[in-house]
């Protein structure tokens, strides 16, 4: 019986988290050609370089792609989407994969999914059918209707696509994919993050211990470009005044995140820091527990939405980049003003823990997305279902 190929594209360290169960088991699957593809954040050291981590993996990374101009504002994220759209156009060309599968909503997604849909390649798409804010939520829901194949996270969204017209027989809720390396690591290991701070990061070496500190992730809105630097110097003034032991990863490579790595480095330079601990990225077999044994999670990253809410762990969501995505109990949603993340944070911390509700999974996504990728007829032809 011929293999399937399958190209799965890592570019962030999102992408990382959610591809890592379904390499585990793809590489496992006698029936599955494996074509992994990596570029992006993930083989820049500013960026932490996360392929050290991938290259971990007893996998082979068949293709590394530069396509990242440098600046992180609205004219080089255009520039970085077009040099996308060649670059993978040519390595499609070259490994032709019956099947390419994209993640959600970030902006060089999609290049990557008209370079498969111009070419014929049969597209899978992971996460689609979300509300959000930003310039993310043109960019999925273009996605999806590029897409052959639908795999949603939570019962709404899939029916979100479906009013899009999509056909009810390619789209299958699975959960969230990262879910499945969450449930399936220790958590509770917090050795191998004390080890893990002591040789990566800049910042006070703050003390590990369970419900001892915060975690604070913010990226930039581009869609509010000129508001970042700003916005992240109200969510450094609160962290600041609660003084309390805090890890805080740097953001992605969107456009306006030169605007809050600026605030992040002026407080470093002006500011004697005994309780902030930066890394510029985390795998997601470190980020996991540290995320777990937090008091809360602070910022405007979707793991203070997903992640978190499979974990119980409460949640201070900031400002418009989680517009309209489903939400737990366990979120507080407050806007870019110190007084009010102060006081989102300090309940939340009282809070210790919230019951989960599963809204995007239970954990096992990756085995579903598999058993579906190997038996799907591959029909690339699309017509709008009304």
């Amino acid at each position: 019986m011929k293999k399937r190929k399958i190209c799965l594209v890592i570019t962030t360290r999102g992408n990382y988290a959610k591809m890592k169960s379904l390499i585990d088991l793809a590489i496992k699957d006698p029936s599955i050609e494996l074509q992994l593809v990596i570029g992006g954040m993930v083989v820049l050291e500013k960026y932490g370089r996360l392929i050290n981590q991938i290259n971990k993996l007893n996998v082979k990374v068949i293709r590394q792609i530069n396509f990242v101009v440098e600046g992180e504002n609205l004219l080089t994220m255009s520039k970085s989407a077009g040099l996308a759209m060649i670059e993978f156009s040519l390595v499609f060309n070259e490994l032709k994969p019956d099947i390419v599968m994209v993640i959600a909503d970030r902006f060089e997604c999609l290049p990557i999914a008209m370079a498969a849909s111009y070419m014929n390649i049969f597209l899978a798409h992971i996460e689609g059918g979300e509300v959000s804010g930003s310039i993310d939520e043109s960019i999925r829901h273009s996605i999806t209707k590029l897409s052959n194949l639908h795999f949603p996270c939570s019962k709404e969204a899939g029916q979100r696509i479906l009013k899009m017209g999509e056909k009810k027989d390619t789209i299958f809720v699975v959960g969230s994919t990262s879910f499945d390396v969450i449930r399936s690591i220790n958590k509770n290991d917090l050795v191998q993050i004390r080890n893990y701070q002591k040789d990566y990061g800049i910042g006070a070496q703050i003390e590990i211990q369970s419900k001892g500190y915060i975690t604070v992730i913010q990226h930039p809105v581009t869609s509010e470009y000129e508001d970042n630097f700003k916005n992240a110097n109200k969510t450094l003034e609160a962290v600041v005044e609660l003084n309390i032991p805090t890890i805080w990863i740097l953001p992605n490579m969107d456009a306006g995140s030169d605007g809050v790595n600026k605030a992040l480095r002026f407080f470093r330079d002006k500011n004697k820091n005994n309780f902030i601990h930066f890394y510029k990225s985390l795998p997601i077999e470190i980020f996991a527990p540290i995320l777990f044994n937090s008091l809360c999670i602070v910022g405007n990253s979707s793991s203070g939405i997903r992640e978190s809410e499979f974990l119980g762990i409460p949640s201070v969501n900031i400002g418009t980049r989680q517009n309209g995505r489903e939400r737990g109990k366990n979120v507080i949603d407050v806007s870019y003003n110190k007084n009010e993340i102060k006081k989102a944070i300090k309940k939340q911390i009282n809070m210790k823990s919230y019951k989960t509700q599963n809204i995007y999974g239970d954990g096992y996504a990756s085995v579903k997305i598999l058993k579906i990728l190997k038996k799907i007829k591959l029909i690339t032809q699309k017509t709008i279902a009304y």
